[in-house]
């Protein structure tokens, strides 16, 4: 009887499931096999493998690394600090509002402050620097990418060293061990899952940019979101659109698999706790 009620509670779920991410994907599926004039092709997946598109994707791909690496080498310093400090909820609830604002609020604000009389160049103006084209470059379009994306991968690494036992730090100390081989050794391979965690969060995410590539790179950076953007709100070529959205799934589904949580993944815990 238990078991039939849980079934019951499931039914929403699986309709949700199939209605809002089967179905959608089944769809693109569907129309990356016509091209424009609604004609049955394989034509779209012999010409996403020309030099322009795997440019594309090669360049995708690059900028979600370098989006996720930066993003990483600001949040597990940031996540470490605040587990250290008194009011340490009220610091993430700080860290989090911003995700509550709209991203195109935000990507226009970076309009103004980067702007050639936004408060940025003001800055670079006043200490001697001078005015410099910051908008429309690779560092504002990381930058803003950061900004924007970098509370998700703080959240699931403090999470993870919220969740470290402590006496595994101190045992490590009264061994002999130094702060860096402490975190070398200990802290980091214990909350490399909450580090996996947020790198999914922030490199899938990233790699479908295209309003932030429109409104702050200028359209100098080109990835697979913004070709996806084109070809179905410009070029009408919803074939062609539909087969780099399905490239660009098996990507996701790739780095889900690659990133995901072993069946093992405890035993460096326990491997620890042994030593």
């Amino acid at each position: 009887m238990e078991n039939k009620s849980r079934n019951v509670y499931l039914i929403p779920y699986v309709l949700w499931i199939a209605v809002c991410v089967v179905a959608p994907i089944l769809m693109i599926l569907y129309y990356s096999f016509f091209d424009i004039e609604g004609q049955f092709t394989f034509a779209n997946y012999a010409k996403f493998f020309t030099p322009v598109y795997l440019r594309m994707t090669v360049s995708s791909f690059w900028y979600a690394l370098l989006i996720t690496a930066f993003s990483l080498l600001v949040a597990y310093p940031t996540a470490y600090l605040l587990t250290k400090t008194k009011h340490k909820q009220l610091w993430m609830l700080l860290i989090i509002l911003p995700t509550w604002i709209n991203l195109l609020l935000k990507a226009y604000a970076f309009l103004g402050i980067f702007g050639t009389y936004g408060a940025a160049n003001q800055i670079l103006d006043f200490i001697g620097i001078g005015t410099k084209q910051i908008l429309f470059t690779d560092f504002s379009f990381i930058f803003v990418s950061v900004y924007i994306f970098i509370p998700f991968m703080i959240l699931p690494i403090f999470n993870s060293l919220e969740e470290l036992n402590p006496t595994l730090v101190d045992a490590s100390r009264d061994l002999g061990a130094s702060s860096w081989t402490t975190f070398r050794r200990v802290v980091f391979p214990l909350t490399v899952e909450g580090v996996k965690s947020g790198s999914q969060a922030v490199f899938i995410p990233a790699l479908s940019l295209f309003m932030i590539t429109r409104l702050i790179a200028g359209n100098r950076v080109i990835t697979l979101g913004t070709a996806i953007e084109q070809h179905f709100l410009v070029t009408q070529d919803w074939g062609m659109g539909s087969t780099i959205a399905v490239f660009l799934i098996i990507a996701m589904a790739l780095t889900m698999i690659a990133t995901g949580r072993r069946k093992g993944g405890t035993k460096r815990e326990n491997d620890v706790k042994a030593v």
